[in-house]
């Protein structure tokens, strides 16, 4: 299911073959082009792991086509460059572009493999810091010694054994794409690329583009699909992408292949993990006509939900030590530590951002702080006093909200008023965002900042 793809590029059909034989032997997955007009086809269709190519070929050289494939930012992998005629300023010139070595001909077969798994290996490392670069930086969701967090860790491994296709729900800040890719690590998959994607910042036109690449003019441009290839793609907010572009993605998931953006018959092969998310029931957008119903139900075959922190409270002290040694070694704040009434007050803390809040929170108070100790004063001091709303609507007159701070006044009245809305809707999450013309995932969490169930008012 890993095993790399490694593209020869050389005109001599005797060394394509005995190359190719080598290579296959050594358990890797090869195609030969005898030309860079053929490689050129190969590797638009299909991004190799690896290029061997060689530099004198009739027609455009290597290292001409070296140079296109940097040029169009094409060169995901490393690429070997061949010759019988070699110099040290051609092999200068060919890693200045970009290739990861040079091998003059006759080949050694025994330094043409060593070549090449030291070529692999180094990319795969590449590809590993980078993902560790990007998991420092991301939220760790998984740290946490409860039962709910210890029970969501071993769904999380059977998935990843038995399961391609996976659907995140949970609510803003819960961890979605750090679950993603704690998903990733714990599959056969983990060797290769983990990429992701927020489609919600990404608008509905360049969405498809950005996922499935283009082909305009006889020049691909790489998209999503084809730098997850072999590995796993996330996609938050799956909803975001238009009707049309879900409608290729299903056909995509399907067929395990895909054209890309003005292709018509250059298809590529598709081996991937999927995994997407929503911070909401997609049941509504189903019904309401914004998702497309075959692809839910593909992607809904076994949900996993991430629960917010206020369901694991007894993992906020874990959690806040982690984002203390966490801040101080990766940003260099001072250190300073919770006291034990600190701790206690922020484990009945409502936390409706949940961890990302939790993480903004150890930070602010690292920043700000003066003493080694964060007290409980301090703590609420951060967080301000909470604002209550009532949980149903005001009884009486308008006037009664004049009687009430300016803050709570107001918090009131958008309680009512979503209250309101959702019963004209019937519940319908998806009409209650057209009628009050917000977006439903800052609906949601404005709903549960108020304190509205929508659940209560529908049919």
């Amino acid at each position: 299911m890993t095993t790399p793809f490694i593209l020869v590029v050389d005109d001599e059909p005797d060394i394509r073959q005995l190359v190719s034989e080598i290579l296959e032997d050594e358990g890797y997955r090869v195609e030969t082009a005898d030309s860079a007009e053929s490689a050129r086809e190969i590797h638009r269709k299909r991004r190799p792991d690896l290029v061997l190519l060689d530099i004198w070929m009739p027609g455009m050289d290597g290292i001409s086509l070296l140079k296109e494939w940097r040029d169009s930012n094409a060169l995901l992998g490393p690429v070997i460059m061949m010759s019988g005629h070699g110099t040290i300023e051609t092999a200068v010139e060919a890693t200045k572009l970009g290739a990861y070595d040079f091998i003059e001909k006759p080949l050694s077969l025994a330094k043409m493999l060593l070549t090449i798994g030291n070529a692999l290996r180094s990319s795969q490392l590449e590809q590993e810091n980078k993902g560790l670069k990007r998991q420092v930086l991301a939220t760790n969701d998984w740290v946490g010694s409860s039962q709910v967090m210890q029970t969501l860790r071993e769904q999380a491994k059977r998935i990843a054994q038995h399961y391609n296709r996976v659907l995140l729900y949970g609510e803003p800040g819960v961890g979605k794409q750090s679950f993603a890719r704690y998903i990733h690590e714990q599959s056969a998959r983990r060797d290769r690329p983990f990429i992701k994607a927020n489609l919600a910042s990404i608008g509905q036109q360049d969405s498809c583009k950005l996922l499935f690449g283009s082909q305009e003019a006889g020049k691909s441009q790489y998209g999503l699909l084809d730098e997850a290839n072999g590995g796993t793609l996330f996609l938050a907010e799956i909803t975001e992408l238009s009707l049309t572009c879900q409608q290729r993605l299903l056909g995509a998931l399907q067929e395990n292949r895909f054209l890309r953006v003005g292709s018509t018959n250059d298809w590529v092969e598709l081996n991937l993990n999927l995994i997407v998310s929503s911070s909401y029931d997609l049941a509504d957008d189903v019904q309401a006509g914004m998702l497309n119903n075959e692809l839910y139900y593909l992607l809904n075959t076994l949900p996993l939900v991430i629960p917010p922190l206020r369901e694991h409270a007894e993992d906020v002290p874990e959690l806040l030590n982690y984002y203390v040694n966490l801040l101080t070694a990766q940003d260099g704040l001072p250190y300073r530590h919770f006291t034990l009434s600190a701790q206690n007050f922020l484990r009945n803390h409502r936390w409706p951002g949940n961890i990302r809040e939790l993480r903004n929170l150890v930070q602010r108070l690292l920043i700000l702080g003066t003493e080694v100790e964060i007290t409980q004063d301090e703590v609420e001091e951060a967080l301000g006093a909470p604002v209550p709303v009532y949980s149903q609507e005001l009884s009486g007159t308008p006037e009664t909200l004049f009687d009430l701070p300016l803050r709570q006044a107001r918090e009131q009245f958008e309680h009512d008023y979503l209250v309101y809305q959702l019963k004209q809707a019937d519940g319908n999450v998806s009409k209650l965002a057209e009628q009050v013309r917000m977006e439903r995932t800052h609906l949601y969490r404005k709903m549960r900042a108020l304190g509205v169930d929508p659940k209560k008012y529908s049919r």
